[in-house]
């Protein structure tokens, strides 16, 4: 057949894309007795600075998703517990019961809220990153 095969496989990708690390192995001269030394070593060849700084920019894409999901989980959780404490005055037969789910759903507000805080400040930590991948910002120590 003079028709080239085209074989498909589950997880080789045809993108243009450079590795994040490319790794060079090199021979090298035997130790003397070691009988488990090995023949090769490796090289890891770093990042470039456009590719560290792109890296940063997704790390702050992702951690600013987060924020935003930890603030929608905060916004939906008062409300649910404004809705439980309505319903406490509303029906007061099962008073008890609303209670406990509106502090539970307080709860949750606070705790989806420190979750944004917390991704807030990784979004700007991964922004200085990015921006002193770039050369754009010096970090300058006094001590």
């Amino acid at each position: 057949m003079a028709e080239e095969k085209h074989h498909h496989h589950l997880f080789h990708h045809h993108k243009e894309e450079k590795p994040a690390e490319e790794v060079i192995y090199s021979e090298t001269a035997y130790s003397g007795g070691d009988d488990y030394a090995s023949g090769y070593t490796e090289t890891v060849v770093a990042e470039s600075a456009s590719d560290e700084y792109e890296k940063y920019k997704k790390e702050e894409k992702h951690h600013k998703h987060k924020e935003h999901l930890g603030e929608m989980g905060a916004v939906a959780a008062g409300a649910f517990a404004l809705y439980e404490k309505h319903e406490t005055k509303k029906d007061p037969d099962h008073a008890h019961k609303h209670k406990i789910e509106e502090e539970i759903a307080a709860a949750v507000a606070v705790g989806s809220g420190g979750y944004a805080f917390h991704e807030h400040h990784e979004k700007k930590d991964a922004k200085n990153e990015a921006e002193e991948a770039s050369g754009k910002k010096h970090h300058h120590h006094l001590f």
